[in-house]
């Protein structure tokens, strides 16, 4: 199957939104309190819950519009969406390591991509 353009969008958005989730995570982990009541009502976490769940349903629909192969990779950008947000947000700095790991990630992406065509 070809893998259609929309599929791909559908991923990278999936991707944005868990990695904002990540973020959301981090910011419920700081207020997160011992007590039951804290951690209810601690909406950092309803947030992340619903931003995972709209990942998962974008990725559930992309997936019908594609390989596996081609879009499940896509996946890994989640990395550098997280790192990006978390270099803004938190103030998290790029070492030479972040870097590296990014084009990694990209290069890794476009190997899977390229290297399934016939």
């Amino acid at each position: 199957m070809k893998t259609k353009w929309w599929a791909v969008l559908l991923v990278i958005l999936c991707t944005f939104c868990t990695s904002l989730a990540a973020i959301f995570n981090k910011f419920a982990a700081n207020k997160i309190s011992p007590t039951l009541e804290g951690t209810l009502f601690n909406y950092y976490i309803y947030i992340a819950l619903f931003l995972l769940g709209t990942g998962f349903v974008l990725l559930m629909i992309a997936l019908r519009g594609g390989d596996v192969t081609v879009l499940y990779p896509i996946i890994a950008t989640s990395f550098i969406w997280v790192c990006i947000l978390a270099f803004f947000i938190f103030k998290e700095p790029f070492t030479f390591q972040k870097i590296y790991g990014i084009v990694m990630i990209i290069s890794g992406i476009i190997f899977i991509k390229y290297g399934d065509k016939e």
